[in-house]
């Protein structure tokens, strides 16, 4: 199921998929910026958390405020505004679908049903003038444990973030230059960001795994990574792991060449889809 809170507050429900495990579903927010804030998939919650004062007051414009859970990051997720202009923005919620405006776009995003109780498929849509370009990430922060393993083709093309800027190192999945990015491990205090040019991600936790996919006809998808194990702010780190589906190829809107973001075409409307499915055990 899908549920958020409405216009003043109040606490509204949709049927998106039905309540027994193991299917699929979603919680969001659209008071607050449209943020997941539950992700049920093959018995268990995915979504990781943290106490973060500031997130319930902000506005656009500001820092970000990590969470945790799904923020929706649009234009950019580095660079300004911080993480994008529409997490920091109540979304409106009417008849199962949920959206946001901003002086640029429009986005709107409606939770339905797979093919398979295990699948739950979010249909974005995005309007605005024709030629603007943007970046989108679903920032999915997991709640994973040390032996989690991300999965990803050998060889996929790989940019490395080593730090918060854009600067990249090349490379192919899973070892850059010396960095292994597949597995997580303890806490060694690095943390790293990464954009994988592949469409979808498998992430295995013990006897769990969730697939992510993203499907955005002519326009440029990746998978980005956020593997930050304590090390990550300076004054007061702490561990977080993100896996985020994503049009575009870099993480700073400023810094795409040519096609590394996504472009609205004459039709003035962008489509994409978000697949979320509990997946099957490895052979």
């Amino acid at each position: 199921m899908v549920s958020g809170k409405g216009e003043g507050g109040d606490r509204r429900e949709a049927p998106v998929v039905g309540e027994e495990e193991p299917r699929t579903r979603a919680t969001t927010d659209p008071a607050h910026g449209g943020r997941w804030t539950s992700l049920r998939a093959g018995g268990r919650e995915w979504l990781w958390h943290r106490e973060e004062p500031r997130r319930a007051g902000v506005r656009p414009g500001d820092a970000f405020a990590d969470a945790g859970g799904l923020e929706e990051c649009l234009p950019t997720i580095r660079g300004l505004p911080d993480h994008g202009d529409v997490w920091s923005r109540a979304w409106r919620r009417s008849a199962g679908e949920e959206s946001v405006a901003t002086a640029d776009f429009r986005l709107s995003r409606r939770l339905a049903p797979g093919p398979d109780p295990r699948v739950l498929v979010a249909h974005y849509r995005l309007t605005a003038a024709p030629g603007y370009s943007f970046l989108w990430a679903a920032h999915a922060l997991l709640d994973l444990s040390a032996d989690a393993r991300i999965v990803l083709p050998a060889g996929a093309p790989l940019r490395l973030y080593p730090d918060g800027g854009d600067r990249w190192l090349p490379g192919e999945w899973p070892t850059v230059q010396g960095h292994r990015v597949d597995r997580l491990g303890p806490d060694d205090g690095t943390a790293v960001g990464a954009v994988v040019e592949v469409p979808d991600v498998v992430v295995r936790d013990g006897p769990h795994a969730l697939r992510l996919r993203v499907e955005a006809e002519g326009q440029p998808v990746s998978v980005a990574l956020w593997r930050n194990l304590g090390g990550f702010p300076e004054e007061a780190p702490y561990r977080s792991v993100g896996v985020e589906p994503m049009l575009g190829r870099v993480f700073d809107l400023a810094a795409a060449g040519a096609h590394e973001s996504a472009r609205v075409p004459e039709s003035g409307e962008v489509r994409w889809r978000l697949t979320v499915e509990a997946a099957a055990d490895e052979p």
